[in-house]
This record gives structure tokens, sequence and C-alpha cells, in this order.
């Protein structure tokens, strides 16, 4: 298994529009991006499909993508609601995928000091 790491840049994310946009912006969703949960879960549960165009580069079949959150500590003062969302969705794409007989496909990088 080899891992794609994408570093999101979460200075820019102060609210939920702005969430979708550096996600979008960084990921390269569709144009047709519902910019919900909902669709950053379909989305990323589909993020080694190339087929499926839902991310711009999709890692291969059987590979990781890792997000690399940056400054998180300070995006989970600033917004704390979608810093919780994104643990609790970035899950529930890898539960998803292992419930119908996937692996997983998604993972966190959590970078900054919450001490």
């Amino acid at each position: 298994m080899r891992t794609k790491v994408i570093e999101i840049p979460t200075s820019g994310i102060v609210d939920w529009d702005t969430f979708h946009d550096v996600f979008d912006a960084t990921l390269g969703f569709p144009q047709f991006y519902g910019r919900n949960m909902n669709a950053w879960i379909d989305c990323l549960s589909n993020a080694d499909d190339a087929n499926s165009g839902l991310v711009a580069n999709p890692v291969s079949s059987g590979d990781l993508l890792t997000l690399s959150i940056i400054d998180a500590a300070e995006f989970k003062q600033r917004c704390p609601d979608q810093f919780e969302t994104l643990i609790e969705c970035a899950a529930f794409v890898n539960y998803r995928r292992r419930a119908v007989g996937d692996g997983p496909i998604l993972a966190l990088l959590i970078d900054g000091n919450f001490s």
C-alpha cells in the first residue's frame, strides 16, 4: 500500500462555505459538488476511482489518501464544528468502504500543537 499525502491549508477556513472552498480547491471535486458533508463523503469514498471524476488526482486502487491538516490546533480552536465533523466524516468514509468489502482509503494527519 502506498500513501499519497495532500496538505489541506486550514488557515482559510472560517465557516462551512470556506471549508468546502478549501477542500474543493485542494482535491479538485467536480463542478456538481454539492458543498455539504454528504457530497464530501461521496467524493472521498471514491478517491481511488479514476473513472468517477470525483477527485482530480485519485489514488491507485489499494492505496491510501492522507489529508495532512495544516495548523490543526488553530483550525480546531477557530472552527470546532468543522474540525470535529472532518474527523467524523473521514472515519465514515472508511466505514462505508469496509461495509461493502473495500479497504480503507482515507487517513488524516493532524498537524499542530494541542497542548
